[in-house]
């Protein structure tokens, strides 16, 4: 579980090196500096860091958006560029060290500088575990040698690093802290505009242009054969900018036959929220619907020579993380071959309207909630600061 909290202020003029290379990262940057300052006020903050951070008094030697690259051909294109960054970065470092320095996720782009910063003798954190507990485990051998504490969201993740006599603590997830443990469906379709008397399935098939190209058509044809059988049951895709909404439009005007289909901008918190059932990819949303006490049915698809490569390289028995926390399968998961239109539409339809167990699986997802709602700003300051204090190096 987290660590207990005590207010322990500090005069020290402590500095932190932070790095975070996306959005995520400066969200949790952020929250992480407010917690760190109640404990050191006179705390100075800098590194790389997004707008989040940078409105909490952060100063970002480089943007952060020259970090944000997706994809292996654009990482190749930029190589040289972050090449130089991360010898910038060093350079400052090494010059004025920090009292510690704090890598937020980006393990590709940030494990190689806290292990810089380790041998030089200052001490590195590492906030957000790599998925190094699912696949390519042998990773954690570099991460020994680059981290002082790796600070993980998630409990399992925790276990992993114990039985390999890496320092951790297990933080909680942030999400779990922002989001309200008792659902609130009705609030967020008053909100939404949307009618409170009909059920109501949310569509996630993926906030990346390749996951909608991949899943979109599957899901909008399972959604098809769902209303079908339910004529009643209205259809919400929440899409994340302009150019998924255009892509979704454009793959529902290509089906054969149409489909009454209610797209919203954003928001796929509040259209979770708002569902009775939740189709989706896995991934991060698949947390975000546990703890919102959604119903869910998770379906996913890669080529068949990535998923053969993959089904190789996982070591874990689960893809979802309600299932990955529950250590059993709460949720369906329906991957590959598996993942028809008929075989979705069924595993919605039996989740909408078996209300035994829905009521068994709201008391599951709010004890999960519970396990992970541990306060994750504060919880990760305090074990950063007890780090600092002892010194360790």
């Amino acid at each position: 579980m987290g660590l207990p909290h005590t207010a322990v202020v500090s005069n020290r003029k402590v500095t932190f090196g932070i790095i975070a290379g996306e959005a995520s990262g400066d969200i949790l940057g952020a929250g992480l500096i407010r917690s760190l300052r109640d404990r050191y006020p006179k705390a100075r903050f800098v590194g790389i860091g997004g707008d989040e951070m940078i409105a909490e008094g952060f100063h970002s030697l480089v943007p952060m958006e020259r970090l944000s690259v997706m994809g292996l051909v654009e990482v190749l294109g930029r190589i040289r560029e972050l090449f130089s960054i991360r010898a910038r970065l060093l350079s400052y470092f090494f010059a004025t060290p920090p009292d510690v320095v704090i890598g937020i996720d980006s393990p590709d782009f940030t494990l190689a500088i806290e292990r810089r910063c380790r041998e030089a003798g200052i001490p590195s954190v590492h906030y957000v575990s790599p998925s190094v507990w699912a696949w390519r485990q042998k990773r954690i051998f570099k991460i020994a040698k680059s981290v002082d504490l790796m600070l993980t969201l998630l409990p399992f993740e925790a276990g992993f690093y114990e039985e390999h006599d890496v320092p951790v603590a297990f933080v909680g997830h942030p999400l779990a802290d922002r989001i309200p443990v008792v659902p609130q469906t009705s609030k967020a379709r008053q909100e939404l505009g949307l009618d409170e008397n009909v059920p109501l399935l949310a569509i996630l098939p993926g906030s990346r242009a390749g996951e909608v190209e991949r899943l979109g058509t599957l899901f909008l044809e399972a959604a098809r054969w769902i209303q079908a059988k339910r004529p009643d049951v209205q259809l919400v895709i929440p899409c994340v900018n302009r150019d998924r909404e255009k892509q979704v439009r454009e793959l529902i005007e290509a089906l054969e036959v149409k489909l009454q289909v209610t797209i919203v901008r954003g928001r796929s918190r509040e259209v979770m929220a708002a569902s009775d059932v939740v189709l989706l990819a896995s991934g991060t949303a698949t947390l975000e619907a546990m703890l919102l006490k959604k119903p869910m049915v998770v379906g996913y698809r890669l080529s068949n020579v990535s998923y053969a490569l993959l089904s190789r390289l996982v070591k874990v028995p689960h893809v979802s993380l309600p299932n990955l926390l529950a250590k059993q399968p709460l949720v369906p998961e329906l991957l590959q071959d598996d993942a028809t239109p008929e075989s979705l539409g069924a595993a919605v339809l039996e989740r909408m309207e078996d209300q035994q167990e829905r009521n068994r699986l709201i008391e599951a997802f709010t004890e999960l909630h519970h396990t992970l709602k541990q306060d994750a700003d504060k919880t990760a300051a305090q074990a950063i600061s007890a780090l600092i204090e002892k010194g360790v190096h």
